[in-house]
């Protein structure tokens, strides 16, 4: 507040119970001011949606309710320019924004309370945050998605090594690989959507936790904040973090995905590997050795899912023991949610900038695809399909050939026929149709799988899909 908040003056809040203020350490562990600021546009929101309510309902005068926007909005304009002056006394957003009302339109302000709780106000104003949170997340995995869709376009047919145990298995094409990540932050999308959807309900009306004896129209002030429903149960209503739970849990599995694909950034750009070449706005270099590109982006992406699941944890370790309905410990829900959302949004940028600006090597991709004998897979299968051979017999002579191959240095596609013949005789010259990399890549048109043809349905279906 502009004037400043003496101790006499933060024990009028409470009212007369409290005789003496609280000591220095009290005022410390108490105070959430700090953090929850962050909520002062949905405290605002909320609080003119109540009194627009009240006053409907004939339970505060249309000229109280009048003043009390007014000045809504004008402590919406201080905040907004810098100029409010938070105080640590008044302990948290609501009482911040009370009293300067307070000073702001008199004893009208003192009637903005009624039929509500800081149990159902705080309740309210987190869901709202998250809410919109879950919305930004939501577009930004949409913006994520379309960048690996671009880039699977233009790779469905560059040939690269699939990998299992991070050692070649068979060839697949880039832009299937690019599809994965798709799948991934499309199940991400689609959580964040359910999520929204489980929050849909407005809390406030709840009070306390017994709901109010007022004639409140909850179904009123829960379309006016752009809920779907006001919620059910008084009880559960002040009680309920699981909405902040629910965002850690999807920021979590999120923030995985993205330090996988973190992770195989900085494999692919290492020169050993060197399948991709990152932009210089998303690299750094070293203070020692000027050859060096480091993909500080990525690792630092990769370094923030330790922090977003930390703060699950955190999270879910102060509300497994809390009996129902409030208890202050829920006011440490914030800050970790806080946290996580701020990580995962520059997360989410950084990673959505490297996959749009990043060089595609394709050369080493295909030198690196044959390597390995990655072919091997498709030989047993000729064997099978074409010679008649079960599988574990095919599988048996293709390890001989590959044995073969080893001895001599050579890929499979330069074993000659007679080499071929002699490890098994119903070996034709037909096999060498299956033994290069495009020609395995081209073969797989099961559904889903890495064929170019099939990557397209692919993505023609996501980009139907967004």
């Amino acid at each position: 507040m502009a004037d400043g908040t003496d101790q006499k003056s933060s024990n009028q809040m409470w009212g007369g119970r409290f005789a003496s203020g609280p000591s220095a350490i009290m005022e410390e562990i108490n105070a959430s001011i700090g953090f929850d600021k962050k909520l002062y546009a949905q405290d605002i929101r909320g609080s003119m949606a109540h009194a627009t309510m009240l006053a409907s309902k004939g339970i505060i005068s249309t000229e109280d309710k009048d003043k009390i926007i007014e000045g809504l909005n004008t402590i919406l304009s201080e905040i907004e320019a810098g100029t409010f002056e938070f105080s640590r006394k008044l302990e948290d957003i609501h009482m911040n924004i009370e009293a300067r009302l307070a000073t702001l339109i008199g004893t009208a302000a003192g009637r903005l309370h009624t039929a509500r709780s800081r149990n159902d106000q705080v309740a309210l104003d987190f869901r709202l945050w998250v809410k919109e949170e879950l919305q930004k997340t939501e577009g930004m995995l949409t913006a994520l998605i379309a960048a690996f869709l671009d880039r699977a376009e233009e790779n469905a047919d560059t040939v690269m090594p699939g990998f299992t145990h991070l050692q070649t298995a068979q060839p697949v094409t880039f832009g299937h690989h690019c599809m994965a990540y798709v799948e991934m932050f499309g199940r991400d999308r689609a959580r964040v959507r359910h999520a929204i959807e489980h929050l849909d309900e407005s809390p406030i009306g709840a009070a306390a936790l017994a709901g109010t004896g007022y004639p409140i129209d909850r179904h009123m002030t829960a379309k006016a904040l752009g809920f779907r429903e006001p919620t059910r149960n008084s009880i559960d209503t002040v009680s309920d973090r699981d909405f902040a739970l629910e965002f850690l849990s999807i920021a979590s599995i999120c923030a995985t995905h993205l330090s996988r694909l973190a992770e195989e950034i900085v494999i692919w750009s290492t020169p050993q590997f060197g399948f991709i070449r990152l932009s210089d706005a998303f690299s750094t270099g070293s203070s020692i050795m000027p050859q060096k590109k480091n993909p500080d982006a990525a690792e630092l992406v990769r370094a923030k899912t330790g922090r977003i699941n930390g703060s699950l944890v955190a999270l879910l370790t102060v509300m497994k023991g809390l009996p129902l309905a409030y208890s202050k410990d829920m006011q440490e829900d914030k800050e970790q949610v806080f946290d996580a959302a701020e990580s995962l949004e520059l997360a989410i940028a950084a990673m959505t900038g490297m996959i749009r600006d990043l060089e595609v090597r394709k050369d080493r991709m295909r030198a690196a695809a044959g390597s390995g004998y990655s072919t091997a897979t498709d030989l047993a299968d000729w064997l099978v399909r074409e010679a008649g051979l079960p599988f574990r017999d095919a599988h048996h002579v293709t390890g001989n050939a590959v044995a073969l191959a080893e001895k001599k240095g050579c890929d499979l596609a330069d074993l000659s026929l007679e080499e071929l013949q002699a490890i098994h005789p119903d070996i034709t010259k037909g096999v060498f149709d299956v033994l290069s990399v495009e020609a395995s890549v081209a073969s797989r048109t099961s559904f889903g799988g890495t064929a170019p043809s099939e990557v397209k349905k692919q993505i023609a279906w996501w980009r139907g899909r967004n």
